[in-house]
C-alpha cells in the first residue's frame, strides 16, 4: 500500500518556543550545609590541637592556634543566628564563605607546619566544592587563592610540631609538593566544573523534556474537558432556550417580566454559539484527542499541520510489506505527537521546497523518516545531535538548526541561532526515546537532513492494546 499526501497550507501566525529556560538564578549551596561543616572543621581542628599538645606532648602555639579556630567558630555562629538555616547562598556569597574557610586553614597550617603538615591537603577541599557548585568565575578565583595560600605556606611557615629534633624536609621536596598541590587544585577544578557543569546541563534539559511533555498533557487534557463540556451543557441548554421562548411568546407586550425574558433568551442563544465555536476549533477543543489511536499517516499528518507553510510542500509516503498493508495504528500520545512535531518543524522551517515523510512497516517494527531538501546537519556534529546545549558550537558552523523556536525562518537558512541552545532536537530524542522509538540523524544523498525513527511494533501495540 503506498499513500502520497501534500500540503501546502500556511502554520500559525505565533509557535511558541520550547525548551529555552533559564538557569535559576539561587544558589546552590544550602547554608545550613555548609554551617555543618563548619562545625565539624571546628571540632576536628580544636581536637587535633589538643591532642598533638596535650596528649603526644608535642610543643605547638596552643594559644594563637585556638584563637585561630575559634575565629571559625565564630564565623560559623554568627550567620546561624542570623539567617535562617534553610536559606541558599548566592554565588558570591558561597565563594566568600568558601575564601574564608581556605584563609583560616592557611593560618592554622602556618602555626603548624605549613606544607609540612600532612593536613595541607585540606587545602583542595573548597576548590573541588566550588567546581561542583559555584560559576566558573568563583572556581576560578578560589583556585587562584588556594594556590597563593599554597605558596605562602611554602616558605612562611612555624616547625611542624615534633617531639625530640625539629623537623625539616629538604627544600627540594616542599617545592615539588607545592607544586603537585598547585597542579592538583587547576586539575580538580577544570576537571570537576566540567563534569558537573555537564551533569548540570543534562538536568536542566530533562527538566525542559518534562516541562513540554506535561504541556502536552495539559493542553490534551484541557482541550478534551472543553469539547466535553460543550457535549454536556448542550442538553440543558437547549432546554432554557426552549422555556424561554415560550415565556418570550406568551407573555403580552406590555408585561413587565418580557424584557427579561427576553434578555434570558438571548444570553442562552449567545451560550449556545459560544459552545458551537469551542467544539469547532480543533487546536483549543482537541476534538481529535477523542481518537486514541490514529494509523501513522494521519498521525504524521496532525503533527506537522501547525508548522505546514505555503512555500513547503510535505509528503508523506506510506508503505508496508506484502502481508501488512493496512497503516498500522499509532497511540497519539503526547510524547509521540510532541516529539515528532518538533522534528517536523525543524524539517519545515529549514527546507527549500519540499518535506518527506516516509513511513514502513512490517510485523516487527514501524519507521518514520523525515527527509528535507535544505542544508543538513553539519558533518562534524552528527555525532553530538540530541545533546542538550550545543548551540554555541553550531554557530560555527552552516547547516540545520537544531534547536525549537517560532517565528520567521528567513535569514536563518545559512546559519544557527544562539538562543535556541539546542534543547529541540534534545526534547524531541528523549520523548520519542520514552515512547520506545529509537531515533536516528544523518544527511541524506542530496545534502539535506534526514532523521529516522523506529518503534518496534510491540511497543505499539503494547500501547494500543
Amino acid at each position: 500500500m503506498s499513500e502520497v499526501i501534500s500540503h501546502t497550507l500556511p502554520a500559525p501566525a505565533d509557535q511558541g518556543r520550547v525548551g529555552a529556560t533559564q538557569r535559576p538564578q539561587r544558589g546552590r549551596v544550602r547554608l545550613r550545609t555548609l554551617l555543618a561543616i563548619r562545625w565539624v572543621a571546628v571540632v576536628g581542628q580544636a581536637a587535633s590541637l589538643l591532642f598533638v599538645n596535650l596528649v603526644l606532648g608535642y610543643p605547638i602555639l596552643l594559644v594563637p592556634a585556638i584563637l585561630v579556630v575559634a575565629a571559625l567558630a565564630v564565623a560559623t555562629f554568627v550567620p546561624q543566628v542570623r539567617r535562617k538555616s534553610n536559606a541558599r547562598l548566592t554565588d558570591r556569597e558561597s565563594a566568600l564563605y568558601f575564601a574564608f574557610d581556605m584563609v583560616q586553614l592557611t593560618v592554622l597550617l602556618a602555626l603548624t607546619g605549613g606544607l609540612h603538615n600532612p593536613f595541607s591537603l585540606l587545602l583542595l577541599a573548597p576548590v573541588t566544592v566550588s567546581a561542583a557548585a559555584l560559576s566558573f568565575r568563583s572556581t576560578l578565583g578560589l583556585t587562584a587563592l588556594a594556590i597563593t595560600c599554597i605558596n605562602i605556606l611554602a616558605f612562611f611557615h612555624l616547625p611542624l610540631p615534633w617531639p625530640q629534633v625539629q623537623f625539616d624536609l629538604p627544600p627540594v621536596f616542599v617545592f615539588g609538593l607545592a607544586t603537585a598541590l598547585g597542579l592538583a587544585a587547576v586539575f580538580i577544578s577544570i576537571y570537576v566544573f566540567k563534569v558537573a557543569e555537564e551533569s548540570r546541563r543534562v538536568a536542566d534539559a530533562l527538566m525542559a523534556v518534562q516541562s513540554a511533555l506535561d504541556r502536552e498533557q495539559r493542553i490534551s487534557s484541557v482541550g478534551a474537558l472543553a469539547a466535553a463540556a460543550a457535549h454536556e451543557l448542550g442538553s440543558p441548554l437547549g432546554t432554557i432556550s426552549l422555556i424561554a421562548k415560550e415565556w418570550t411568546r406568551d407573555l403580552p407586550a406590555d408585561s413587565p417580566y418580557r424584557p427579561d425574558a427576553e434578555l434570558l433568551l438571548s444570553q442562552a442563544e449567545r451560550c449556545r454559539l459560544i459552545l458551537a465555536e469551542i467544539a469547532s476549533r480543533p487546536e483549543q477543543s482537541s476534538s481529535k484527542d477523542h481518537f486514541h489511536v490514529l494509523p501513522a499517516p494521519l498521525l504524521v499528518e496532525v503533527a506537522a499541520e501547525p508548522f505546514l507553510r505555503p512555500s513547503v510542500a510535505l509528503r508523506i509516503e506510506a508503505q508496508g510489506e506484502a502481508r501488512e498493508q493496512d497503516p498500522p495504528l499509532m497511540p497519539r500520545r503526547p510524547e509521540i505527537m510532541h516529539g515528532l512535531g518538533n522534528l517536523l518543524q525543524n524539517a519545515i522551517e529549514f527546507a527549500k521546497e519540499e518535506v518527506q515523510v516516509a513511513i514502513h512497516w512490517n510485523r516487527q517494527e514501524l519507521s518514520v523518516t523525515i527527509t528535507d531538501d535544505g542544508i543538513g546537519f553539519p558533518p562534524d556534529l552528527l555525532d553530538r545531535l540530541g545533546d542538550p546545549y550545543i548551540s554555541a558550537a553550531l554557530g560555527r558552523y552552516g547547516g540545520k538548526l537544531v534547536g525549537r523556536g517560532g517565528g520567521s525562518s528567513s535569514g536563518r537558512a545559512n546559519r544557527r541561532e544562539g538562543d535556541h541552545m539546542g534543547l529541540g532536537i534534545f526534547i524531541a530524542q528523549n520523548l520519542l526515546e520514552r515512547s520506545g522509538g529509537n531515533v536516528q540523524f544523518s544527511n541524506n544523498s542530496f545534502g539535506g537532513a534526514e532523521v529516522k525513527v523506529v518503534w518496534p511494533r510491540s511497543a505499539l501495540l503494547g500501547e494500543t492494546a
